[in-house]
Formats: structure tokens, C-alpha cells, sequence
């Protein structure tokens, strides 16, 4: 579960990063990574081109979602940016409601269901798909931004504005990439997880803000430190559920993320300059 928080975590810095907007629609993209995948494949679609088709359609969607909802109001204010967010989400969320019902869905384990036993610990296979996948797209997309020169653009994008511009770097562009990329991280790793967490239509907002918790942790702006902060936060909610009870799990994300925006509004990793990736 640190992991899933983690790609989420790096779907909101990465729009961050290029457009100053805190996506809270993001959730949204993992479930629908996993609700689409799960109706191509009982449609017959084997299963990697089920979660193919998933992701091109919710990479799409994620440009749509900028072009119409981002981009017309790119000049408003912070917090009104923030509720067209979350008023998207509740969009895309109704959508899918009409969809595919309440029920939550699933797909086949990839390699099969036999456990993998270390030292007495008892690991799913698919933990173990969930938790690589998650390690490849961070250092991939760290050595996209480091050596393309599109992944360069998007830094400069991110680090200044207005120098970009002037440099002939279109913002905009960057802005509806920043915003395509993020959804198909995010229907990808939904996509992945839907056979360990069962999606349904209503899972997005419970990742968007425990994705932004552990995005903060990391300050926004670096990848190593939105992993670490995915990670300890899933490590605190399972602390949190087997020593405590299960039912303050969903707290545990609030709590910390009062804590950081208190105290430590910069991330617990220190304040990194703007645009680091």
C-alpha cells in the first residue's frame, strides 16, 4: 500500500511541479486504471492489452481533464484551482458510478497466487509486482527528467516560468504533459494493484489524500523523498492497524498530514528548491 501511495504521491508533484495546482482529482486515474482494465479483460481483451487500453484511455482523459477544467481558469487562484479539482473528481466519480455500479472489481494475479514465503513472512506475489513496478516508474521517470530533452524542458518549465518561456519552451505544453503523464502513471499502478485492493468508483479520493500526505512528506518536489513518504506511510497504517485497531488505519493519513502541514509545511525532507525532480 506505501507503494500505491507513492505513484499517487508522484502523480501530484509531478503536476505540481509545472502548474502550481494540487490535483486532487489523481485517485481518480488509479480507479480508473483498474475498473477499465477489469471490463476489457471480462470482455475477452487478454490481460496486458486490457491494461493497455486502460492506460491509453485514462491518459487521454487526463488531457481532457486539463484542457477543460485546468487550462480555461490557469490564471485563477490557488484555492480555486484546488475545488475545480475536487470538482472534477466528483465528476469522473459519478461517471463511473453510472458505469459500473458500487460493486469493486478484480483481475487474475499475473503469475499466480502462491504465496512467497521469507523467514516466516508470507508475501503475495502481486505485493511483490505492486512494490517493483513502483521502484521502475520512480527511476524512470527520474532518469527521463535527468537525460531528454523533454524531460529537461519539463524541468525548466518547473523550475521558472517565465525564463522557459523565454528559452521558447511552451508551459502550456508542459502543463497538459505534466497532466498526461501523471494519469498514466496512475491508471498504470491501479491497474496493477486491482488484484490485492478490489477497486470501486469510490476508492480515488481515499488515494488522492493519502497520496498528497505522502507527496508532502517529500516536499513536493523531489521523487525520493515521495517514495519514502508512500512507504512510511504505508508502514504507519499497518503499524497503526495491528497494534492499535484496524479502524483508525484511514486516520493514521490524516493525522500525519496535519502534523507536516503544521509544523513542517515544506516536507520532513527539508525545502528543496522549486522544480527539483
Amino acid at each position: 500500500m506505501g507503494s500505491i501511495y507513492a505513484i499517487v504521491g508522484i502523480g501530484f508533484m509531478i503536476i505540481y511541479s509545472v502548474t502550481r495546482v494540487v490535483n486532487f482529482a489523481q485517485g481518480e486515474f488509479l480507479m480508473l486504471g483498474g475498473m477499465l482494465s477489469t471490463t476489457f479483460h471480462l470482455n475477452g481483451f487478454p490481460l496486458g492489452i486490457s491494461i493497455l487500453l486502460s492506460v491509453v484511455i485514462a491518459t487521454l482523459l487526463g488531457m481532457f481533464f486539463y484542457q477543460t477544467i485546468i487550462y480555461p481558469i490557469r490564471g485563477a487562484p490557488a484555492f480555486a484551482l484546488i475545488l475545480m479539482t475536487f470538482g472534477g473528481s466528483i465528476m469522473i466519480r459519478g461517471i463511473a458510478m453510472l458505469c459500473w455500479g458500487t460493486d469493486p472489481r478484480s483481475l487474475p494475479y499475473f503469475f499466480g497466487a502462491n504465496p512467497i514465503r521469507i523467514s516466516g513472512a508470507i508475501l503475495n506475489p502481486q505485493a511483490v509486482w505492486v512494490i517493483v513496478s513502483t521502484f521502475l516508474m520512480a527511476v524512470g521517470i527520474f532518469l527521463f527528467f535527468r537525460f531528454t530533452i523533454h524531460g529537461k524542458a519539463f524541468l525548466a518549465s518547473a523550475t521558472n516560468a517565465f525564463l522557459a518561456t523565454l528559452m521558447g519552451i511552451k508551459t502550456e505544453r508542459m502543463g497538459l504533459f505534466s497532466f498526461a503523464l501523471a494519469a498514466c502513471l496512475g491508471a498504470l499502478a491501479g491497474a496493477i494493484m486491482t488484484p490485492l485492493t478490489f477497486p470501486h468508483v469510490g476508492i480515488g479520493i481515499h488515494l488522492s489524500v493519502k497520496g498528497f500526505t505522502a507527496a508532502l512528506i517529500g516536499g513536493l518536489n523531489r521523487i525520493e523523498g515521495v517514495v519514502a513518504g508512500g512507504l512510511a506511510l504505508g508502514v504507519l497504517e499497518s503499524l497503526g492497524a495491528g497494534f492499535v485497531s484496524s479502524g483508525y488505519k484511514d486516520a493514521i493519513a490524516l493525522v500525519v498530514l496535519l502534523v507536516v502541514l503544521t509544523f513542517r509545511h515544506q516536507g520532513l525532507l527539508g525545502g528543496a528548491e522549486a522544480g527539483r525532480v
